[in-house]
């Protein structure tokens, strides 16, 4: 029996290409979100683990999956991370990932724990990092006057784009190739990399 789970933080991103990978895994039943990192409750989320547990306990020599497309898309923070994870154990129920260094069913008792550990903490130092340069940038702007405005190079449209072609794992570089400036001096150009960085790290 497997349970999936997809979420987003924005409504620039996404959710069909998880829903997709999902599907493909057999799920018997998928919940969906777009919610912000930020908040805590996540009620999607709350509703999937608790069927997931329900089967569990009807059936307890059933084997039950909670299938997700990758780590990020379960928790906050490498704490919250670790202590969902301890929870579906603890419950008997076997954590699926569909893509990433840990592809497959998650094994605690593994060499994969220590890996796990590693990718979550890395997660949340990536996550940090991120949210630290894009507030420095803001203030950086703000002194000069520009007050968080995107600049024109990468729009909205341009960026949704983007965010799809990343979530189903295309490089950033190859990204851009595919991407045409509209307007200002290098309209007709695909941006530069850094340009798109930013637009991510923005978005």
């Amino acid at each position: 029996m497997r349970i999936g789970y997809a979420r987003t933080s924005t409504a620039r991103q996404e959710l069909a290409s998880q829903l997709e990978a999902l599907r493909r895994a057999e799920c018997h039943k998928i919940f969906q979100e777009q919610i912000s990192t930020r908040i805590k409750v996540r009620p999607e989320l709350e509703k999937a683990l608790a069927l997931a547990h329900q089967f569990k306990e009807a059936a307890p020599e059933t084997t039950v999956i909670f299938t997700v497309h990758e780590l990020k898309r379960l928790a906050r923070n490498a704490a919250e991370l670790m202590t969902l994870s301890a929870e579906l154990q603890d419950g008997g129920i076997q954590l699926e990932l569909l893509t990433g260094p840990l592809t497959g069913i998650y094994d605690p008792n593994g060499m994969g724990a220590m890996f796990f550990a590693v990718l979550a903490v890395a997660g949340q130092i990536e996550r940090n990092y991120i949210r630290e340069k894009s507030l420095e940038g803001q203030v950086a702007a703000a002194a000069k006057g520009n007050h968080g405005r995107r600049p024109k190079v990468i729009d909205d449209d341009m960026l949704t784009f983007a965010v799809a072609l990343k979530d189903k794992g295309v490089p950033v570089p190859e990204i851009a190739k595919k991407l045409t400036i509209k307007e200002g001096k290098s309209a007709g150009k695909p941006p530069s990399v850094a340009s798109l960085y930013r637009a991510f790290a923005e978005a």
